[in-house]
């Protein structure tokens, strides 16, 4: 069994996350790599009301199942596929249907949290930390959460002042010392994602 390697991709809301595993996925076989989005192992919600659903701190750490995505990291890591949960973001809650995801090569994970976890980043062989200014990442959540998540201007930034900035300050920002890279502005910075693609390749290489 061939070795995996495992990038953990960090950073606030709308800071680009995405974006830089996009970049990456340019300069790599997409048939080599695996995306495990943090944002679908949000715990299940069910048996909560709507309106109790809709008040959770979805920043705080305590609202992901990190133990269940410890354990798929774990099996994809070794070779195993998994059935990867679907978060329902209008309804707040996972849905009945999952996606089989396939080991690969390159597991890339990406999420707000995922180094706030000591078990993830130990699993982590590369750990990056996109650092991009706070009105920025606003402005973007506004659009996707609007566009993509059903929801409304004023809930948006009722959110954002009550619950997301608060928690980027206490959780988010202070896990930039566990990365191995900053990226400031993203996906955007073209000498970053080379250094990142260079990298990947060379334990790649190796192994």
């Amino acid at each position: 069994m061939a070795k995996k390697l495992l990038i953990g991709i960090a950073g606030g809301t709308g800071s680009g996350k995405s974006t830089v595993a996009r970049e990456i996925l340019k300069s790599i076989n997409e048939k080599n790599v695996a995306i495990i989005e943090q944002d679908s192992y949000y715990k299940d919600q069910s048996h909560l009301s709507f309106e109790d659903r809709v008040n959770i701190n979805y920043d705080h750490p305590f609202a992901f199942d990190n133990e269940l995505l410890i354990k798929h990291l774990k099996e994809l890591l070794n070779d195993k596929p998994i059935e990867k949960p679907i978060y329902d973001f209008e309804q707040h809650t996972r849905k009945e249907e999952t996606i089989t995801v396939y080991p690969r090569e390159i597991i890339i994970l990406e999420g707000i949290l995922i180094l706030n976890d000591e078990e993830i980043r130990n699993l982590c062989d590369i750990k990056v930390f996109v650092d991009t200014d706070s009105d920025v990442r606003v402005i973007r959540r506004i659009q996707r959460d609007i566009k993509e998540r059903g929801r409304s201007l004023d809930s948006v930034i009722k959110q954002y002042m009550s619950t997301v900035r608060p928690a980027h300050l206490q959780f988010i920002e202070p896990t930039k010392k566990y990365a191995d890279i900053i990226i400031p502005e993203g996906g955007y910075n073209k000498v970053a994602i080379d250094i990142i693609v260079t990298k990947i390749n060379s334990i790649l290489d190796r192994s």
